[in-house]
């Protein structure tokens, strides 16, 4: 009888903790996206010095949401490996643009500028930014909602406008 009583009550804790499996609830989970960085996903494709180059962008997306789970502020953290590349290659930037696979869009997030100096010497290497803030929240928004219409690129100086790029999924 015990057992019994042990178990019913058991089950009914367990049921008082179900948990929100609305994805546009009030959850704060992260939402990770890892992205796949290819020469020839480059609008035109890299056919230059760059073109065997690849790399992996995890794309942290932190957002606060309110009870009704829309999505109130939030920042991105950015941890990018690459390689391939000539040695001696300098980034000139990295971005968040809005354009779904073959198109083209303007900067949505800033992650690297030229400023920044990163090199890499043997033609590798990596980047990690954190808690960059996002534009606006309509913008998470829609990266959220919609991710595979975005793109993160980045940008060396033989290919200025970007030399290794991927879809957000």
């Amino acid at each position: 009888m015990k057992r019994l009583a042990i178990l019913a009550c058991a089950a009914l804790l367990m049921a008082g903790c179900g948990s929100n499996n609305n994805p546009n609830g009030p959850s704060n989970q992260p939402t990770v996206f890892t992205v796949a960085l290819r020469a020839s996903n480059e609008v035109p494709p890299v056919t230059n010095a760059d073109t065997n180059a690849t790399g992996t962008a995890v794309i942290t997306v932190n957002t606060v949401r309110d009870s009704s789970g829309n999505i109130t502020s939030g920042t991105l953290d950015f941890n990018v490996t690459m390689s391939g590349f000539p040695n001696d290659t300098k980034l000139t930037g990295a971005h968040i643009h809005p354009g779904s696979a073959g198109n083209t869009g303007s900067v949505l997030v800033g992650v690297i500028t030229s400023g920044d100096n990163i090199t890499l010497p043997n033609g590798s290497g990596s980047f990690t930014k954190t808690g960059l803030t996002a534009p606006n929240v309509t913008d998470l928004q829609n990266i959220a909602n919609n991710p595979q219409n975005f793109y993160f690129n980045v940008h060396t100086t033989i290919n200025p406008s970007g030399a290794i790029r991927g879809q957000l999924r």
